[in-house]
């Protein structure tokens, strides 16, 4: 029997009807668990709101500096990267938020564990790989996936029909995911992928048209590939990405229009406003470039698709994981300097690099005089670097001679020799 659930609870259209559904079909106490990784104003009055709607307690969770710290600077270290463009938002914060929610619900003795994400979704993969992880023996409700409630229109009229506020509107449908890194902007008109996204939807970057005239140039500073300051002042690891979202969000960097591919199988449309994590990927990538040699980036490049997928697919708490953080910790030793990127009408340019690590040395690539390269070298080089082109072309000129032979062909007959000179 079921006497107390934990609920991940966010205070959003989803998770408010989901507190009066349980109390409706469960005699049960409703706990629930609010994680705050930079939802800003959106938190606002939640415990209340949660408990107004029936909830017995509501416990606010402030997660920010461990989301930012121990989920978002190794999958940017990592170079993760899903779908060629997303920046991986929302699929960070899940497994912090569903491990938190299990922690609460050990606290509280709870008897099962429940969410607010559909039956459609990648989030449901990502609560219950954390689950499976954490809590085994807890049984999982999903009201998406047992009530008739088909849509978000359906949601709204069931939070009406109770008096639940929410911000949902049947004109502005859209269903929104926002943390300190991102925001997420899916459904309503988003769901024609041949409509352009409205004007009033973006809500952290400025639209590129209306972005100052003036370009802005902007320093960022690494240590072991972790950032650790901007424009020369050290900060916090939440103050960088705060900081550098207002700096990228006024000049209209960060927006992102993807057509992705869910976990589940369909294809969804989603918008993404990444500001200040656009910059920190553009500047980490310019860095590594500088420091790291050609084969070590090919490698690290081979393990960034990889680690993309299991982040977006809900699977942090693995060995996997945690084998790629092995590697990738030791191709960023000397990933440390700083990388200046110039600002202007949504584009972020590489401006200068900076690092004692660097493996670029203008000694040894000038086109002027220089002691220290012996061009001559390189025609040895070159010979042993393409041998076994040459004895491959050599081969096939000796089997067409002998096709020739035997083919009792007037051509030359003389055989060339393998000397390789």
């Amino acid at each position: 029997m079921i006497r107390t659930i934990a609920l991940a609870y966010s205070g959003g259209l989803d998770t408010s009807i989901i507190v009066p559904w349980l109390k409706e079909r469960y005699d049960a106490k409703i706990i629930c668990v609010a994680a705050d990784i930079g939802q800003g104003e959106e938190l606002e009055g939640v415990r209340a709101k949660a408990i107004a709607s029936g909830a017995d307690e509501c416990y606010v969770e402030d997660l920010r500096k461990e989301f930012v710290e121990d989920f978002v600077w190794p999958t940017l270290r990592a170079g993760a990267i899903y779908g060629r463009k997303y920046l991986l938002g929302t699929s960070m914060g899940r497994p912090l938020i569903a491990r938190r929610q299990v922690e609460v619900a050990r606290q509280v003795g709870a008897d099962a564990l429940a969410h607010g994400c559909t039956g459609k979704g990648n989030d449901q993969v990502r609560f219950e790989l954390t689950y499976a992880a954490f809590a085994p023996d807890l049984p999982v409700i999903a009201p998406w996936r047992e009530w008739d409630i088909r849509s978000r229109e359906d949601a709204i009229a069931y939070a009406e029909s109770r008096k639940i506020p929410i911000t949902a509107t049947r004109d502005k449908i859209y269903s929104r995911d926002r943390n300190v890194w991102h925001i997420s902007h899916e459904g309503g008109v988003l769901e024609n992928p041949g409509a352009s996204p409205p004007a009033d939807l973006f809500m952290m970057t400025t639209s590129p048209e209306n972005a100052p005239n003036d370009a802005e140039e902007v320093t960022i500073g690494f240590e072991a590939g972790t950032p650790v300051s901007v424009n020369g002042k050290r900060l916090g690891a939440v103050e960088i990405v705060s900081a550098l979202n207002a700096i990228a969000g006024r000049h209209g960097v960060g927006r992102i229009d993807l057509v992705e591919d869910r976990l589940v199988g369909m294809k969804s449309r989603g918008i993404y406003e990444t500001p200040g994590g656009t910059l920190l990927y553009s500047a980490h990538s310019e860095l590594e470039q500088l420091v790291l040699d050609r084969r070590t980036l090919a490698a690290k490049d081979l393990i960034a698709p990889r680690y993309a997928d299991l982040v977006y697919e809900g699977r942090w708490w693995t060995t996997e994981r945690e084998s790629y953080d092995a590697f990738v910790n030791v191709t960023q030793e000397r990933v440390t300097g700083s990388i200046t990127l110039r600002l202007y009408k949504g584009n972020a340019a590489i401006a200068s690099r900076e690092s004692e690590y660097a493996l670029y040395d203008e000694r040894f690539v000038t086109f002027g005089e220089d002691d220290v390269y012996q061009q001559s070298d390189a025609a040895g080089f070159i010979r042993l670097y393409g041998l076994s082109n040459r004895v491959r072309a050599l081969r096939d000129r000796e089997l067409a001679a002998a096709r020739a032979d035997v083919a009792g062909s007037p051509a030359d007959k003389k055989r060339p020799t393998l000397a390789i000179a």
